[in-house]
């Protein structure tokens, strides 16, 4: 599930679970103004009330990491476009708890396809773990961040993309941000159609492994609220991206 907007997150932003999409609460108080308002006030509430629940080191169905530690590499700019902006691209997600097939948009989104195809050959989201959940108003997994803070990222940013009319039903890939423009290398996953502001830029479609998702979700959040650090551990164990 960072701009503000429902989140905070993203990348290299040190604001944690304030700020924007990175799914946070100020976005979801955003998403409130969209007709959300309740599931906000829900949300508020079972974070003030909650129990917490016991770390789960896995979930059912999911294994323990292979092992291995994110390389956390850093860049000074975007990296120079490589991919065919008119051709298909498949993002496999081998996790712990499952794989995840993802059907990327790179003619509609060719920058952040691009990153994400470069970001992968560096092996950059490997070993890394998937840190934010939200269960409560949006229905998202957030991912990509070696540092498993919310505040990480690949060391640059580049535009948005792909805004007009944006969308974010089951199955949708998008991006987390701290802001306009901002995005690095911070994504989410939605198992559950959201209301969110067109603000985070769609770039794919699960295509399979929509029931991990919903997997992990049901496990529930560390702290018994509606958003934060997933009960189950669950990480990355590798991503790749390969043109059809």
């Amino acid at each position: 599930m960072n701009t503000e907007p429902h989140a905070q997150p993203l990348d290299g932003e040190p604001a944690r679970r304030t700020r924007r999409i990175r799914l946070g609460r100020k976005a979801l108080r955003r998403i409130g103004m969209l007709g959300v308002t309740i599931a906000v006030a829900v949300l508020v509430t079972g974070r003030a009330d909650a129990t917490p629940s016991p770390r789960l080191e896995t979930a059912p169905g999911c294994a323990s990491p292979t092992g291995g530690q994110p390389n956390g590499k850093q860049w000074p700019s975007e990296p120079v476009m490589t991919i065919d902006q008119n051709a298909g691209y498949t993002a496999t997600l081998a996790s712990t708890c499952g794989t995840i097939a993802i059907a990327l948009d790179a003619p509609r989104a060719p920058h952040t396809v691009n990153s994400f195809v470069f970001l992968s050959q560096q092996q950059y989201f490997d070993n890394t773990k998937c840190h934010r959940l939200t269960t409560q108003g949006i229905f998202v997994l957030q991912c990509g961040d070696p540092t498993a803070t919310g505040t990480g990222g690949p060391g640059y940013r580049f535009t948005d993309e792909n805004l007009a009319g944006a969308t974010y039903p089951t199955g949708t890939l998008a991006m987390a941000n701290s802001g306009p423009n901002t995005n690095g290398s911070q994504f989410f996953l939605v198992y559950k159609d959201s209301q969110l502001p067109p603000n985070y830029t769609p770039f794919g479609k699960v295509t399979a492994g929509l029931d991990v998702l919903q997997n992990i979700a049901a496990a529930g959040v560390q702290d018994g609220s509606g958003d934060g650090t997933p009960a189950a551990e669950v990480t990355l164990n590798s991503v790749t991206a390969t043109q059809n």
